[in-house]
């Protein structure tokens, strides 16, 4: 039998106690705590009590939240606990969410978001997974977050980059650029929502689970075009060999069963294998890793002698940015890029005016 540490409850389950009869006692050099949750009722035909990174789990999945999310929080949860040495969260309140939140910021020296991040995780599982709602939760204050200026690099700069990306990496960091699109944005890209027609993209579900449409470059319908009737071609394959199956958001594969074989909701960028769902175990072809284009991204950027501190998501930047130096209305970037508030746009005027504001140093 486990002894004990820092107040954990050990889970002891009794399978020879009767409903109506009495617990057995214990000795006290035992010192072993018996929750009268974790007994299990015959009654109840044995069921115990899902552990607690299940239970987060369970809640998460029923949100519909995705599972960089749902990996996020968990990860989060279990930190949480072992940093308090065992301590199940209902025994703890606002002062070990802060102790934890302050020992991530001193010791751990992580940034503003990231604390951020971890006390959404830890909110999440007191209100939603623990069902505790208390005044402190709404008391615990965020890290503050400064404001940062985005990298964007000059039109040379990106053909430079753009230039050292070929294949289908290529043809993903060129509409990062010509689409201002977001890294997983591009990843996860449907063969419907790409508007040969009507020269536009439909981004389904982006950030804030909003949908947007933003123009398809006239220099990428070819190569697109080529692209996708190598991916069709994988999908028939796929197809004849049992599969050819792809995850369908938000349970559409129950209400249309035969959705998930259709061409049109298949991967823009699929992966060059298949592999097991972790949440269904169903043996799908995922979308592209969006780990390969950010090497690919940062190869790029070093071989141009570019010293930016440049990611995939600088091409979204540099995508608006020079969108209004060619002149273009902000609120028309706005609604490309798909911001709620202009002010979030307006971030990008700082490069329309020269260094400093516009202002001519005394030394020329």
């Amino acid at each position: 039998m486990d002894t004990p540490k820092g107040g954990l409850f050990y889970t002891l389950r009794v399978s020879n106690i009767l409903p109506g009869k009495a617990i057995p006692r214990l000795s006290v050099m035992s010192n072993v705590v018996v929750h009268p949750k974790t007994i299990v009722d015959h009654a109840s035909g044995g069921a115990s009590k899902p552990k607690l990174l299940d239970e987060v789990r369970a809640h998460i999945r029923r949100l519909n939240y995705s599972i960089r999310t749902e990996d996020a929080y968990v990860d989060w949860v279990r930190r949480f606990v072992l940093f308090h040495d065992k301590r199940h969260p209902r025994e703890m309140g606002a002062a070990e969410i802060e102790a934890f939140l302050t020992h991530l910021a001193v010791v751990g020296k992580v940034s503003a978001s990231t604390q951020n991040q971890a006390k959404s995780a830890l909110l999440f599982l007191y209100r939603a997974v623990l069902n505790v709602d208390l005044p402190w939760l709404g008391d615990i204050a965020s890290a503050r977050q400064g404001k940062r200026l985005p990298v964007v690099l000059t039109v040379a700069e990106v053909q430079a980059t753009l230039a050292r990306v070929t294949g289908t990496t290529g043809l993903m960091v060129r509409l990062l650029y010509g689409s201002g699109l977001r890294l997983m944005e591009c990843a996860r890209l449907r063969v419907k929502d790409v508007d040969f027609g009507q020269m536009q993209i439909v981004v389904r579900d982006g950030k804030g689970d909003k949908d947007r449409v933003t123009m398809l470059p006239r220099s990428l319908v070819e190569p697109l075009q080529a692209h996708l009737e190598r991916v069709k071609a994988l999908h028939e394959s796929d197809i004849e060999a049992g599969y050819g199956e792809v995850y369908l958001p938000q349970a559409l594969d129950r209400k249309y069963p035969r959705a998930g074989r259709e061409w049109g909701w298949q991967y823009v960028f699929p992966s060059t294998r298949r592999s097991v769902d972790p949440r269904s175990g169903a043996i799908r072809r995922h979308h592209a890793d969006e780990k390969v284009l950010q090497r690919a991204m940062k190869r790029a950027v070093r071989e141009a002698g570019i010293v930016k501190p440049a990611t995939p998501h600088t091409l979204r930047h540099s995508f608006a940015t020079h969108l209004l130096q060619a002149g273009y209305d902000i609120r028309t970037v706005q609604e490309l890029l798909g911001h709620t508030h202009v002010e979030t746009t307006m971030l990008y005027t700082h490069v329309l005016n020269r260094g400093g504001r516009g202002v001519v140093s005394p030394l020329d």
